[in-house]
């Protein structure tokens, strides 16, 4: 199965730049290298700040620029989205408690996608309703299991990105640890940095995002850090047993040296480019 993953797209009103950079054309340049150079994905799955502000006209242009995505696209919220301004816009994505969630199939088992959305937040937020939800779709599937959200659910020690993390991380652990065995990864986004970890055992993964990038400033405890590091999305690949994740940063502009063979025999000192 291949996956991909874009996260923290941003949109805004087109023009309307964040660190010098235009959402909408990142957006579209993202969706570009992705689609073409992986045009066997089985599914796109966005996980969320869609818009930058939560506005309407973000989501009617998001949904005009996937109405000719040919591969599926599956859509989560983050702290930067609106839940009742994307939902009437796509009605569609509501589960049957108001929440955007859902279940997914999947050529190797099944996504759930999950919303981590609270009001006047940038904190994730993920209740007892969420919660009783995500553990009642882990009971009923036989495995294996995707999650999809926004929020970081582990601190990442960088003490502003902790503080608006998932701030139910307990409970939201406490119902991953019970199908620990099903769940095969977890895929978050928020943080604009590439990250990997576990929980419970499940390992987690997130990219840079589409736009503007992080920057791991672990000595800073009151702002969030900004770079000018290359826009990304990730290609994820699994095969039953094994899950990989490439962060491909779509944003570099340097030169592709195609400059050695992975055969042992092809290696002289003479020869090679190094």
């Amino acid at each position: 199965m291949k996956l991909l993953q874009l996260t923290d797209i941003h949109l805004t009103e087109p023009g309307q730049t964040i660190g010098g950079r235009e959402p909408n054309e990142n957006f579209l340049k993202a969706m570009t290298h992705a689609l073409s150079h992986h045009p066997d994905a089985d599914a796109v799955v966005i996980t969320g700040d869609l818009s930058d502000w939560g506005d309407e006209h973000d989501y009617q242009r998001l949904k005009q620029m996937l109405a000719g995505v040919d591969v599926p696209v599956h859509l989560c919220i983050g702290n930067h989205d609106n839940r009742e301004v994307f939902l009437s816009v796509f009605p569609e994505n509501a589960d049957e408690n108001g929440f955007v969630q859902a279940v997914v199939d999947l050529p190797d088992g099944t996504g759930l996608l999950l919303d981590t959305w609270g009001p006047d937040s940038h904190a994730g937020f993920y209740c007892e309703t969420r919660q009783s939800w995500l553990n009642q779709k882990l009971a009923e599937l036989p495995g294996p299991v995707y999650l999809f959200m926004h929020h970081n659910p582990v601190p990442i020690g960088i003490a502003p990105m902790d503080r608006i993390m998932l701030q139910d991380s307990e409970g939201f652990a406490r119902v991953v640890a019970r199908h620990n065995s099903k769940i095969r990864h977890i895929f978050h986004g928020h943080c604009h940095l590439p990250l990997s970890g576990s929980l419970e055992g499940i390992p987690f993964s997130a990219p840079r995002g589409t736009n503007h990038a992080g920057w791991p400033d672990f000595g800073h405890d009151s702002k969030l850090s900004g770079s000018d590091l290359p826009e990304s999305y990730a290609v994820i690949l699994t095969n039953g047993n094994s899950v990989m994740v490439h962060m491909v940063e779509y944003g570099y502009q340097g030169e592709i040296r195609r400059e050695a063979s992975p055969n042992y025999a092809d290696w002289d000192r003479l020869t090679m480019v190094r």
